[in-house]
């Protein structure tokens, strides 16, 4: 995918996800900062897919509103982020338990940015409907960790 006029340059890295499905992405050092005393928020069904999010997703993300519902919630995936994290959370919230985390996003421009998510699973009379994930600004020393942690699991 070449970049749009004007943006940086970046490498381009072919993703494969749990689905099967690859992409190809461009990916740039750029790192957006978390939007300060905000949260991002976003809701999927069962299979990832967004069905809702708030304004400081949509902002952080690079993508529209209607560019994201619909999608499944791995567009976000930077190449960075191990397989195994995803493992876990999934593992975690088809059991129906939270999961948290230390998360680098991939935005539409390519560039990144750093979360601490917490996903919970969505139940309704006993059963999981979907699940929703609320992002806070993370610490800096937290991120420096996950990234050197995420480097010995890739």
């Amino acid at each position: 995918m070449p970049p749009s006029p004007g943006a940086p340059a970046g490498a381009t890295h072919v993703l494969t996800h749990a689905d099967g499905t690859t992409r190809q992405v461009r990916v740039t050092d750029i790192e957006t900062p978390y939007p300060l005393g905000k949260l991002i928020v976003s809701r999927t069904d069962t299979r990832g897919i967004i069905t809702q999010c708030n304004p400081s997703f949509v902002d952080m993300s690079g993508y529209t509103a209607d560019e994201l519902i619909g999608q499944p919630h791995y567009i976000l995936r930077h190449p960075d982020m191990p397989a195994a994290a995803f493992r876990d959370l999934w593992n975690s919230v088809q059991a129906g338990r939270q999961w948290n985390g230390y998360v680098k996003n991939l935005r539409k421009d390519g560039g990144h940015y750093w979360v601490y998510a917490t996903v919970v699973p969505n139940i309704r009379d006993g059963r999981i409907v979907g699940y929703t994930s609320v992002r806070r600004e993370p610490s800096r020393d937290r991120v420096a960790a996950a990234e050197a942690q995420y480097r010995e699991m890739r």
